[in-house]
């Protein structure tokens, strides 16, 4: 055989190895304008999600090289890095050499609830002709539904809600520079009686255990899971321990938590210290969601009085989400917590098992924490107000098309009907009760019909739905119920992870069949199926409820 021809210089170059390190290097000047932002931030990658909050506020976008040089500085490779800033909705990660958003970004609720209430019209309107400065997003809900449309406001690090935005000018005021007036700072800590009782030796936490055993009190964060099995569970792992809070409520129509942390945090951290007190934990962890700013900074304060006036004993660590409703699930809020993609775990173990950082973890929403010190002192009295059968009182968030839209303290079992009239003030105008979600996106949908069924655990399930949260939106004679289906899709869609197939390609599939002339009836209902049996976690799960409740209860509305 003849000779191979002898290489090329050039060929021989291209074989070689590199002289320096493959992939982004660091830029000094990128490392010292990130080093300078994060200051005396530790260097620790589960604060990843904080760092990059930080170089958000700062310079307004997260720069490539900036990325880059943050990963180096915790150790991480770039992709660690990338892979966080892309995943979440409110980080701007740009592309090399491109340019940085408008200083201002106004966010238009595109929820069922706001958009019920004109924030399709608003949106266009604010897109027509933009308020100075600022670029105009469609959002996912940001619970504001009592005071919808809802719009947010930033600019750098400040943030602000835009309460009842019927029109554009208070838009384009804060767009413009105009101020909205500043959160009232909280007062100082009361007296926390049952805190003060289980440290002087007058409580103990089998009492505690009894009490909750005696109430019935469930998580009110949508499983309705009974709280003192899940801290026998806790208790029953090894120390350490951690207590988080989820404070990420993204449900469609759910915004009781944000009611609670406006207007009773401390109620709430005392909740959060006995359970963390009940179960020896080594530290507490709040995970708000990026929505709330006026929460956050009236936590933050409320945080520096508890340490100011040594209550806390122990670290309380507040952390910022950023936008994306699947930390909602707690696997996924978990890995968020630790800096990294919201991705849902796979079950078993559990989070009272291996929960943050491997460690046996209690997971609380924020109502559940804020019923604990009313519920220790009256367990009996508690379990007494519910109806039809159920224990307790719980949060309502209601909304859509009632008079007076908002947070009310109501039995558990209460009907639909009753929460409408009693505390909603009944239908506006010359609107009837045609449907209402009885547990926000996710619980389905259910007919007039129904509306005297229970509002409880365990009693809507025979009919497709469930209350979850608490989350009522009601919907009149004047609605489109497939166009409220079609938009509760888009939302499941928008806020898959993606990490599992069935529910990546499955909502997007349903939008496309939902968007169809006429709906083909046997092959959405196996698409439910396959995505309820193969999707990791609830979203994915429960996704196809309000479709299928609206094919079982809704005949002549699933035909458009």
């Amino acid at each position: 055989m003849a000779a191979e021809p002898p290489a090329t210089e050039a060929a021989r170059r291209a074989r070689a190895p590199r002289p320096g390190p493959r992939g982004r290097t660091v830029a000094p000047a990128a490392r010292d304008a990130v080093a300078a932002t994060l200051g005396d931030l530790p260097l620790r990658r589960d604060l990843l999600i904080e760092h990059l909050h930080a170089l958000q506020d700062r310079h307004g976008a997260l720069r490539p090289d900036h990325l880059v040089a943050l990963a180096d500085l915790l150790g991480l490779a770039p992709v660690e890095a990338f892979e966080t800033a892309t995943f979440y909705h409110h980080f701007d990660a740009l592309p090399a050499d491109g340019p940085p958003p408008p200083p201002v970004t106004i966010r238009v609720c595109e929820g069922l609830p706001c958009v019920l209430a004109g924030g399709e019209a608003l949106l266009a309107t604010l897109r027509a002709t933009p308020p100075g400065a600022a670029r105009i997003l469609a959002a996912p809900c940001m619970g504001g539904c009592d005071t919808a449309p809802c719009c947010a406001a930033a600019s750098g690090p400040a943030q602000a809600h835009l309460p009842s935005a019927t029109s554009a000018r208070v838009v384009a005021a804060f767009a413009q520079g105009v101020p909205l007036p500043p959160s009232a700072p909280p007062r100082r800590p009361p007296p926390f009686h049952r805190l003060a009782a289980l440290r002087e030796g007058h409580l103990n936490r089998d009492a505690m255990l009894a009490a909750l055993d005696a109430s019935g009190l469930r998580g009110m964060g949508g499983a309705g899971f009974p709280v003192a099995r899940k801290w026998r569970a806790v208790m029953a792992a090894p120390a350490p321990r951690h207590l988080v809070v989820n404070a990420d409520e993204g449900e469609p129509g759910t915004f009781k938590d944000r009611w609670i942390l406006d207007r009773e945090p401390w109620r709430f951290l005392e909740g959060m210290l006995l359970a963390a007190e009940a179960i020896d934990a080594e530290a507490c962890w709040i995970y708000l969601r990026d929505e709330y700013p006026e929460a956050r900074r009236l936590l933050v304060q409320a945080l520096a009085a508890l340490d100011a006036d040594g209550v806390a004993r122990r670290p309380i660590h507040l952390r910022r989400g950023a936008g994306a409703y699947v930390c909602g699930e707690e696997t996924a809020l978990l890995e968020s917590l630790e800096g990294r993609r919201g991705y849902p775990r796979h079950k078993p173990p559990f989070p009272g098992e291996r929960g943050l950082f491997g460690r046996p973890t209690l997971i609380h929403n924020v109502e559940t924490l804020w019923w604990l010190p009313e519920v220790l002192a009256a367990p009996e009295a508690y379990a007494a107000a519910g109806r039809n059968g159920q224990a307790g009182e719980r949060l309502f968030s209601l909304s859509g098309r009632v008079r007076r839209p908002g947070v009310y303290r109501a039995p558990i079992g209460i009907t639909a009907r009753d929460l409408i009239e009693d505390f909603g003030g009944g239908m506006p105008g010359d609107h009837r009760l045609a449907a209402y979600l009885p547990g926000g996106a996710s619980g389905g949908i259910l007919p007039a019909s129904m509306a005297d069924l229970p509002l409880g655990f365990g009693t809507l399930e025979t009919h497709g739905c469930f209350v979850g949260s608490g989350a009522v939106i009601v919907l009149s004679d004047q609605d489109d119920l497939a166009e409220a289906a079609r938009n509760l899709l888009r939302f499941f869609r928008d806020e898959s992870c993606g990490q599992c197939t069935p529910c990546r390609v499955g909502t997007q599939k349903a939008v496309h069949l939902l968007d169809a002339p006429r709906w083909d009836r046997a092959l959405l209902a196996e698409l439910s199926q396959a995505m309820a049996d193969g999707s990791i976690c609830g979203l994915g799960q429960a996704a196809m409820n309000p479709v299928l409740s609206l094919l079982r209860h809704f005949p002549e509305e699933a035909a458009p």
